[in-house]
């Protein structure tokens, strides 16, 4: 074998799906075998382009508005959360709602509106446009500052800063929440940051095992959508460390040009990415060079959210489950 091509795939643990994804998905897959097409769904369910085709292709329609959607119909709320005015929305036209907000959110949510009530205003640390911090910014009508970078700290104008709470998206990467925050903190000393840090435990997870990576590889691949967020962090973190990275929706993105003078590849997956583009990048990478696969050391999570109520299959019994929850031990199934 050439010296110019890939020897060894190294896998980060953990990657792929986390217990919000697997949860999200899961709720569609029901309510379509319960219910039957259509299903709408509004936003993309998970920012991953193969997951949200697969979806379509068993009866999901997805929209950005409620409009149009026949009363009666069933709608489903994306991972990310969404506005009271939407709720509502929903509600008053008629619509049968199952919420796919992931719980980690939904934490955010309900202590925004639990201050609120107290009186308090909000520093929220996200991206501007990201559907999940539209969602938690539209849980208020006012009062709730949007902080992108560090810059933007000092040109955010609270109309009180007595009672002053910080919420920040749960995708973030991990490093810049922490350099923001610490300027929130030196900027309004009396802020109130979250008990629990709100960026969930699986973009932490994955973005350890990113630094992790970066030591023993001389590259890195994230299997992931242009769209998600999380996937997006971690490839700048790769880059950050140092180490040479590209982000691909599928195998098909693959350049054999990648691999000039590596011989140790790293892959990891963004939390809505599949374990099915994982193994397909794998036999990509092995057809341009890789003969050996191994994994990292490093957490392998079990943590499961419970399903929305009506939901339950008729005559339920324990089956296969769908190739898009299928991983390789690392993730939630």
């Amino acid at each position: 074998m050439s010296v110019n091509q890939p020897q060894e795939i190294v896998l980060a643990q953990p990657r792929g799906f986390c217990a919000g994804v697997d949860r999200a998905i899961e709720i569609v897959e029901r309510a379509l075998v319960k219910f039957g097409a259509p299903i709408y769904v509004r936003h993309e369910i998970v920012h991953n382009t193969y997951v949200v085709n697969d979806l379509k292709a068993k009866g999901a329609i997805f929209v950005e508005s409620l409009e149009g959607i026949p009363k009666g119909s069933i709608v489903i709320f994306s991972a990310h959360g969404v506005s009271r005015a939407l709720q509502q929305e929903a509600v008053a036209r008629g619509l049968k709602v199952y919420d796919a907000t992931c719980p980690l959110v939904t934490k955010v949510h309900v202590e925004v509106a639990k201050l609120a009530r107290e009186g308090y205003e909000f520093i929220m640390i996200g991206h501007a446009g990201h559907p999940e911090v539209e969602g938690t910014m539209g849980q208020l009508s006012d009062g709730i500052y949007l902080v992108q970078e560090l810059a933007d700290v000092a040109r955010i104008a609270p109309r009180q800063t007595e009672k002053l709470a910080l919420v920040t998206q749960t995708t973030l990467s991990v490093d810049d929440a922490r350099e923001i925050t610490a300027a929130i903190r030196a900027r309004f000393p009396a802020v109130r940051e979250p008990k629990q840090q709100d960026i969930c435990y699986a973009t932490q997870n994955r973005q350890d095992a990113v630094k992790l990576l970066t030591r023993q590889v001389e590259m890195i691949i994230v299997v992931g959508s242009q769209t998600s967020s999380n996937s997006n962090r971690l490839l700048e973190l790769a880059r950050r460390m140092g180490t040479p990275a590209h982000m691909v929706d599928g195998a098909d993105e693959i350049e054999p040009a990648w691999f000039d003078g590596v011989t140790r590849v790293g892959l990891t997956a963004g939390a809505s990415a599949p374990e099915v583009l994982v193994q397909q990048v794998i036999a990509r990478i092995r057809e341009i060079g890789g003969v050996t696969v191994r994994t990292m050391d490093g957490l392998k999570e079990d943590v499961r959210f419970p399903l929305p109520k009506g939901l339950k299959l008729d005559a339920e019994q324990p089956s296969e489950r769908s190739a898009l929850h299928v991983s390789a031990g690392n993730s939630t199934s």
